[in-house]
């Protein structure tokens, strides 16, 4: 077999393999045999017609047919391995000469990888935000559990920030009623800001029974745009009562029996918190200065590939309608133009990140151990709330299981990389990075939106 690279751009080539007859040996036994197989001639048992007979009534054709189809597979993958070619996606594939007992030529064009310098990464200095926990953070994870176990109960003041009340409101654009910026016994807590601008500021300082209008601007629908007067009336008037921040509370609300020891255990959790967030920030500021200084090509059909894929996801959701993305996009206050621009931008940023990382984990080789693997799938099946069994039949269905192969690879390989850093947090205290990637654990592996590469 003989073989040709010619290199289209940075990121694509064009294979010319060419293969003699000579060494189609197996597969044209393969291609008569199947053949006998499928066609009945007088005289001889299905299967035992002899080749002379077959070419005699069904002509080469059938039978080169047969040998291209079973020889293309095993002779691009070779020709990939001699000329040491990492492909991305699928080829495109032409047969370009079939010589009857002389050769069969084709061409392959496809997508590889762009060369890829790695930075040094003991020369990657970073910074990040220093671990401190402040009291008033205590003090708001406090009340947040206070809250939750706070009760409503009715009152006859006035409406106060905090207040939560059940409202009925009309919304008329030139007395006509919006039926979609419209509803009756709407609970709503004041202060939250998160229904309709200027309602906050309008029932502020109501008693039940009493209304307010206020004039608005439609953010969404075919009056977008459009002032509208919005009538507010109060129904009711609730007040949030909650529990005392005392020993009997900590006893209700956890394991623990006095407040200071609830208190601190708060703490402890959000130092944990912090230092997980502190981890994926080193993470990221380090992948980012890395990727600063490696510029390379992408391959415009993996991007492509990337987008399509975004874009089929988020139909997929809404049931393949383009009007409801259109009104979704409407809703965002986003254009359909803004839409595809964003989605290519992640698309390039997910490819780039990938390339890149498949490039450190070849320079750092690391090994990827079974069970590695298998805490991994089980970790992305619980992330999907996925049964494993089931997410593992999915991924062998689809092919999958090489991908998440390949994020572990890549998770270990920068973490790897990253314990060589210096890294700094924002108060000028030096940050051991192998505190947290000595020792990668699965939450801990890059992931990436969609598979950008196949191999």
């Amino acid at each position: 077999m003989k073989t040709n690279v010619e290199k289209l751009s940075d990121t694509r080539v064009k294979l010319d393999v060419s293969v003699p007859f000579d060494e189609l040996g197996r597969e044209i036994d393969q291609a008569y045999k199947a053949i006998a197989q499928q066609v009945t001639i007088p005289g001889f048992r299905r299967g035992k017609a002899p080749r002379q007979l077959i070419d005699a009534r069904f002509g080469r054709g059938p039978i080169l047919e047969q040998v291209v189809n079973d020889m293309l597979p095993t002779r691009y993958e070779q020709a990939l391995a001699e000329n040491d070619l990492n492909p991305l996606g699928q080829p495109e594939i032409e047969i370009t000469k079939i010589e009857d007992n002389d050769v069969v030529e084709f061409t392959a064009e496809i997508d590889v990888r762009p060369e890829i310098t790695v930075p040094d990464f003991s020369q990657i200095s970073v910074t990040v935000p220093a671990l401190n926990v402040e009291d008033e953070a205590i003090d708001a994870e406090l009340e947040n559990l206070r809250g939750r176990f706070g009760e409503l109960k009715d009152t006859d003041r006035k409406l106060a920030e905090g207040d939560f009340a059940v409202l009925d409101l009309e919304a008329t654009v030139d007395g006509e009623k919006l039926e979609d910026a419209s509803a009756e016994g709407l609970n709503y807590e004041v202060g939250s800001d998160d229904l309709i601008t200027g309602l906050d500021a309008a029932i502020t300082g109501l008693k039940s029974g009493e209304s307010a209008e206020f004039t608005t601007t439609i953010e969404f629908g075919e009056h977008k745009g459009e002032e509208a007067v919005v009538k507010a009336t109060v129904n009711q008037t609730k007040e949030r009562a909650l529990p005392e921040l005392d020993d009997e509370f900590a006893q209700m609300a956890s394991e623990f029996d006095t407040v200071e020891e609830l208190r601190e255990s708060t703490k402890t959790q959000l130092e944990e918190n912090l230092k997980a967030q502190q981890a994926a920030d080193i993470r990221d500021e380090v992948l980012k200065a890395a990727l600063a200084q490696s510029e390379f090509a992408l391959p415009e059909s993996i991007v492509d590939e990337q987008v399509h894929n975004q874009l089929h996801q988020i139909l997929g959701q809404l049931a393949h309608d383009d009007n409801a993305l259109a009104q979704l996009l409407e809703a965002q206050g986003t254009t359909r133009e803004e839409f595809d621009a964003n989605a290519r931008t992640q698309a390039e940023e997910s490819v780039r990140t990938q390339l890149f990382l498949d490039a450190v984990a070849d320079q750092e080789q690391p090994e990827v151990t079974q069970e590695e693997l298998t805490d991994h799938i089980l970790f992305t099946a619980q992330s999907y709330g996925m049964d494993p069994n089931q997410f593992v039949a999915q991924l062998q269905q689809s092919g999958q299981i090489a991908n998440l192969f390949s994020d572990v690879r890549r998770g270990k390989a920068l973490a790897a990389a990253i314990s060589r850093t210096t890294v700094t947090d924002s108060e000028g205290n030096s940050v051991d990075p192998n505190e947290y990637f000595g020792e990668i654990e699965d939450d801990e592996v890059v992931e990436d939106a969609a598979p950008a590469t196949e191999e």
